[in-house]
This record gives structure tokens, C-alpha cells and sequence, in this order.
């Protein structure tokens, strides 16, 4: 079968080689194979096949897919073959708190991911996906999709009136969009290109930051809620916007750390985290279970995930250099 491969150490986009590697082996008791249908971009991603996440050589990227089941092992009774199904971020985190060892087993980091034409494993490393989603559609809930519904709904319970502020136009912030929508809540979302700003508005943002236009936009968020503040904060950049996002933030709310995208380390205004009894909690996706609750969510509201590009699995370098280009709006998906 076809896959992508790594191909240096530290990687780098240009020794990314799409190769033919053994078929995926036969499932063993308690195991599928799934003909791999798509697969969607994350930052995680691109750390890996960027050398930002140090990974083995020939390691096979991409930590989302989604597709058909092919074959089932001895002793599955949850999947018969014709299934459709999605992977989970943590195949061996199925409920309740997030084990140590998580990394250990993500796909395409600890082990080898859904840059492939199938892939065979154990059936708590998938779950249904949401009924008439596409392949490409279902592989962009596995990382981004599952982060937003965390942030908001797991390690938060944000409900109708509540405020939850988004940053940019990337697919955790697109998800947390649609999910705070469909909770009734008032979403602030920020960006820098007015042109996405005009999308997210049609998404459903009720207020609208361009913080290149305004750069104290925690301040402008706080005006905008007439001085309380935001409930919930899903902060994507990291350093270089956390001071913002505490500016933004009401006494007593929560700032959900998703993302690094401004750096991994930087200064905190820890004293005014304090003063405001804010809560900043890190988080990294979700479990299976956890997966579950959000696809029975998006069944029920008929949310559809927002795909901007498509690439051939072949051209998945090209996929990678479209969103460090920041050109995209939501999700990038790969056909396979």
C-alpha cells in the first residue's frame, strides 16, 4: 500500500516521501483494519513532520483518519465490516483522567499515524463517526474537534448566555465556534484578515476583533461584555496572547490553553491571573468516551465541520506549506 514517510532526522517537509510500505496486517482478537479514507492537518501535525516533535525515521504521519472497516478480528462485536469509523487522538485514553503515558501511543507521533491506505488496531483506537459525515468530514473531529468540545464542555459547562471568546480561524477555533452556538452562547472571535472575519460572522460570531487593528483586544473584549468579562477563553497562541486573554477573562473564568502557536514558553501576568481567580487549565484533546458525547452532540445539532482545502495524500508536503501559509479557514483535509 501507499503511505507517507518521514524521511530525515530532524524531519523536514521537503524529506517527506510517499513510498509503498507492507499492507496492513491481518486484525488479531480485538482488532479491525480500516481502508483509510482521509485524514486532516493539525499543529501537532506539522510538528512532527517539521522536526519541532522529535520522531523516529519512516515515521508514518498524521494523527487523524477516518474510514471503512475492512476486517474485523476474533471477538469484535462493536464493528462488523461496511463500518464507518474514526480514530481517537489517545487510542489508550478511554475514559476519565488522561493517563501519563499518553504520547507514548498517539498516531503519528508515538506510533505510526493515517498517512496510509489502512491501518489495522485495536477497536478502542476508533469510534462511529457522526450519521452522512464523510470520510474527510469525521477526520477533522478527531484532535481539533475534540479539543473545542473539551474546552468547553468538559473542563467547562458553558450554557445558554454564557460569553466564550475564539482566537483565529483554525479548526479547534472553528469548532468551538459552532459548539458555543449550538450551548446559546455569545461568541467574540478575533482575527487579523477581515475577509475571515466576515466568514466567522456568518458562522454565527456576534462580535467581531481584528487584532491587528486593535491590539489590546482583551481590553476591547471587556468592553464589549461591559466590563464582566468573557466566561471562557479557547487560547490557541500561547504566550504572546495569554496576557490578552486574562485581560479578557471575567473574575473567576476560565482560559482553556490549547495551543502554543506564539511560542512554548513566555512571561504570564500571574499576578492578575491571581487577582481575577481565573482559572488557566492546559488540555490536550480528549478521550474515547469523551469523543463519543461530542459526535452524539453534533448528530443531534447537525453541525457540519468547516473543510477549506482538500490535498491528494501524495501532495501532503504541499498540505502542510498551504497552513503554515495561514491561507486556510477551519480544517485542511487529505484525501486518500
Amino acid at each position: 500500500m501507499k503511505a507517507i514517510k518521514t524521511g530525515a532526522t530532524p524531519s523536514t517537509l521537503d524529506a517527506l516521501e510517499y513510498v509503498d510500505v507492507e499492507d496492513a496486517p491481518a486484525p488479531g482478537p480485538g482488532e479491525i483494519t480500516v481502508r483509510v479514507g482521509a485524514s486532516s492537518l493539525n499543529f501537532h501535525d506539522y510538528a512532527v513532520v517539521s522536526g519541532m516533535i522529535p520522531a523516529p525515521l519512516g515515521r508514518i504521519p498524521m494523527s487523524d483518519g477516518a474510514g471503512e472497516v475492512t476486517a474485523v478480528g476474533e471477538g469484535v462485536s462493536e464493528y462488523a465490516v461496511g463500518d464507518s469509523v474514526v480514530s481517537t487522538f489517545f487510542p489508550d485514553w478511554l475514559d476519565g483522567a488522561p493517563p501519563t503515558t499518553a504520547f507514548t501511543g498517539v498516531p503519528g507521533d508515538g506510533i505510526d499515524g493515517f498517512a496510509c491506505e489502512a491501518v489495522t488496531a485495536p477497536t478502542t483506537a476508533f469510534t462511529r463517526i457522526p450519521k452522512g459525515y464523510s470520510p474527510a468530514q469525521a477526520a477533522t473531529l478527531t484532535c481539533a474537534g475534540l479539543t473545542a468540545w473539551r474546552a468547553l464542555f468538559v473542563d467547562n459547562a458553558i450554557k445558554p448566555g454564557d460569553i466564550v471568546l475564539t482566537q483565529g480561524t483554525g479548526g479547534v477555533s472553528i469548532f468551538a465556534l459552532q459548539f458555543a452556538k449550538m450551548a446559546g452562547a455569545t461568541v467574540i472571535s478575533t482575527s487579523s484578515s477581515g475577509e475571515k472575519l466576515d466568514r466567522l460572522k456568518e458562522l454565527g460570531a456576534d462580535h467581531l476583533i481584528n487584532y491587528k487593528e486593535v491590539e489590546a483586544w482583551g481590553a476591547k473584549a471587556l468592553e464589549l461584555t461591559g466590563g464582566r468579562g468573557v466566561d471562557c477563553v479557547v487560547e490557541i497562541g500561547g504566550p504572546g496572547t495569554l496576557d490578552q486573554s486574562i485581560v479578557a477573562t471575567r473574575v473567576g473564568g476560565h482560559i482553556a490553553l490549547i495551543g502554543v502557536l506564539t511560542g512554548f514558553a513566555g512571561n504570564v501576568q500571574t499576578g492578575v491571573l491571581m487577582g481575577k481567580n481565573q482559572r488557566l487549565q492546559g488540555l490536550t484533546v480528549g478521550s474515547r468516551a469523551q469523543q463519543l458525547d461530542m459526535i452524539a452532540a453534533i448528530e443531534a445539532n447537525g453541525i457540519e465541520p468547516v473543510i477549506s482545502d482538500t490535498f491528494p495524500l501524495e501532495n501532503l508536503a504541499d498540505a502542510f506549506r498551504h497552513q503554515i501559509a495561514n491561507k486556510h479557514f477551519g480544517k485542511i483535509a487529505v484525501e486518500i
